[in-house]
C-alpha cells in the first residue's frame, strides 16, 4: 500500500522543535515535506545537539532528529523575489506549517488571507508559543519558558525544592504531535467536505494546559492546586521504592493490582477493599513497601512482580533501554546504512505509531540547507539563467 499521505506536499517554514516536528511526523506518513529555511539564519536546531563537530556543519541531532524525509529549500522571505517563489509553491501545496511571532507572516503579504487566495485548498497551521489572541499574543517562548508559565514547573519535583522541568521538552513534541493531528483533521474536512482548506492555530500554552488536563480539572473543580509530590501518589502502591541496587518504579494502581501486589509480597494483611482506606492507609504501607523491596534486586522484584501482573520496571538510563530486547521488535526507531553517506549510523526515531495498511517510515537522510533548490526552482518553471540570478540577489542560498 502507498502511504497514507501520499501525493500532500507540505510546505514546512518552522523552526527549532515544535513546527519541525509536526511537518516529520507527516513526512513519515508519506507526505512531501519541503523544508524552507533563510540562507541567512537556518534553523537553529541545526547547530545544537550532542556532537560539536555536527552543529559546526549545521547538521546538529537536535536537527536531524526531525529531518528525515524532508526536502531543504533556501529561501530569503525578506526578499520580494523570495516570497514570490514562495506563492508559487502555495499554489501547489496542501499544507503550509509555519511558527514565526503572529502577524509576522501578514506583515510579509503570505498570511493565511494572504495565501488561501491564492490557493483555496490550504491548509495554513500556525504554531506558536501563546496563539494569535490575547495580551501575551506576540511574545517569543521555548519549551521550558511554556513549562514554567503553564505551573507545569511549579508541581514538579520534590516537595519543598526547586521547581524542576522536564527532562525532554515534552511541551515542544507534544505540540508537534496537536500540529499533526489538527492537520490531518483539516485534511479530511477538505476530503470530505467542499474541498476548501482552513487555518488551523496550534499555541504551545493551550498544549500545555492539556497535558496538565487532570490537575487542572481538579484545581478549577475544589481549588486543590497540584503542589510538588516528588515520586508520591495518593496510594502507596504506586511509587518508587529502592531495592537493594536500584531504585525501582512500582504502580499498582488499581484494586486488582494492589491486592496482587500485597499478595506477591506476602502481605495479605495490608489488602484494601475501596481507595478511601488505600489513602488512609498510606504511612503504614508506604513503610511496609520501603522495607520489603529493600531486601532484594530490581531484577529480583521484576520477575516477582511481573510473574503476578503487577505494573513494575527498574529506573534506568536511557542506554540501558535502548538495549533492552524488547526494542528490537519495535518499528520506533531507523538506522541509516551506508547509502545516507555522511550519516551513515545515524539512528532517528520515527513515530509512535504504526498502521497496518500504510507504511509509516523514513526513506531518506536529513538535508544540507537548500540541497533541493535547483530540483524544486526547476520543477516551478525557473531556468538556470533565473537560478542563479537568484542565487546572486541572495534569495536562494
Amino acid at each position: 500500500m502507498k502511504p497514507v499521505l501520499h501525493g500532500v506536499r507540505v510546505l514546512d517554514l518552522t523552526h527549532v522543535l515544535a513546527g519541525p516536528f509536526a511537518g516529520y511526523q507527516l513526512a513519515v506518513m508519506g507526505a512531501e515535506v519541503i523544508k524552507i529555511e533563510s540562507p541567512e539564519e537556518p534553523d537553529q536546531a541545526r547547530y545544537q545537539g550532542s556532537d560539536a563537530a555536527l552543529n559546526d556543519a549545521g547538521m546538529g541531532t537536535a536537527f536531524l532528529s526531525q529531518a528525515s524525509n524532508k526536502k531543504s529549500l533556501a529561501l530569503n522571505l525578506k526578499t520580494e523575489a523570495g516570497r514570490q517563489v514562495l506563492r508559487q509553491l502555495v499554489q501547489t501545496a496542501d499544507v503550509l506549517i509555519e511558527n514565526y511571532r503572529p502577524g509576522a507572516f501578514d506583515a510579509l503579504g503570505l498570511g493565511y488571507a494572504d495565501l488561501s487566495a491564492l490557493n483555496p485548498r490550504l491548509v495554513y497551521c500556525s504554531i506558536s508559543a501563546f496563539g494569535s489572541t490575547g495580551p501575551k499574543r506576540e511574545l517569543t517562548a521555548y519549551d521550558g519558558v511554556v513549562q514554567a508559565y503553564a505551573g507545569m514547573m511549579a508541581m514538579t519535583g520534590e516537595p519543598g525544592t526547586a521547581p524542576v522541568k522536564c527532562g525532554a521538552p515534552v511541551v515542544d513534541y507534544a505540540t508537534g504531535t496537536t500540529a499533526a493531528m489538527a492537520i490531518l483533521a483539516a485534511l479530511l474536512q477538505r476530503g470530505q467536505d467542499d474541498g476548501l482548506g482552513q487555518f488551523v492555530e496550534v499555541a504551545m500554552s493551550d498544549v500545555a494546559m492539556i497535558l496538565a488536563s487532570s490537575h487542572l480539572t481538579g484545581y478549577l473543580w475544589n481549588g486543590a492546586h497540584p503542589e510538588q509530590k516528588g515520586n508520591r501518589y495518593p496510594f502507596a502502591t504506586i511509587g518508587c521504592y529502592q531495592a537493594s541496587d536500584a531504585p525501582l518504579m512500582v504502580s499498582a494502581s488499581n484494586l486488582r493490582q494492589q491486592r496482587r501486589l500485597w499478595e506477591a509480597l506476602g502481605r495479605a494483611d495490608l489488602v484494601k477493599h475501596n481507595n478511601r482506606d488505600r489513602i488512609k492507609g498510606y504511612a503504614e504501607e508506604a513503610e511496609a513497601l520501603t522495607r520489603l523491596i529493600a531486601t532484594g534486586s530490581v531484577s529480583h522484584w521484576e520477575t516477582l512482580l511481573r510473574e503476578h501482573r503487577v505494573p513494575v520496571s527498574r529506573v534506568q538510563r536511557m542506554e540501558a533501554m535502548l538495549a533492552d530486547e524488547h526494542l528490537q521488535g519495535r518499528q520506533v526507531l531507523h538506522r541509516f546504512a551506508g547509502d545516507a553517506g555522511a550519516l551513515a549510523g545515524l539512528t532517528v526515531p520515527v513515530s509512535g505509531f504504526q498502521l497496518s495498511r500504510s507504511p509509516v517510515q523514513v526513506t531518506s537522510p536529513p538535508q544540507a540547507v537548500g540541497a533541493q533548490n535547483l530540483e524544486l526552482l526547476t520543477a516551478l518553471g525557473y531556468p538556470p539563467a533565473d537560478i542563479d540570478a537568484l542565487r546572486a540577489q541572495g534569495v536562494i542560498a
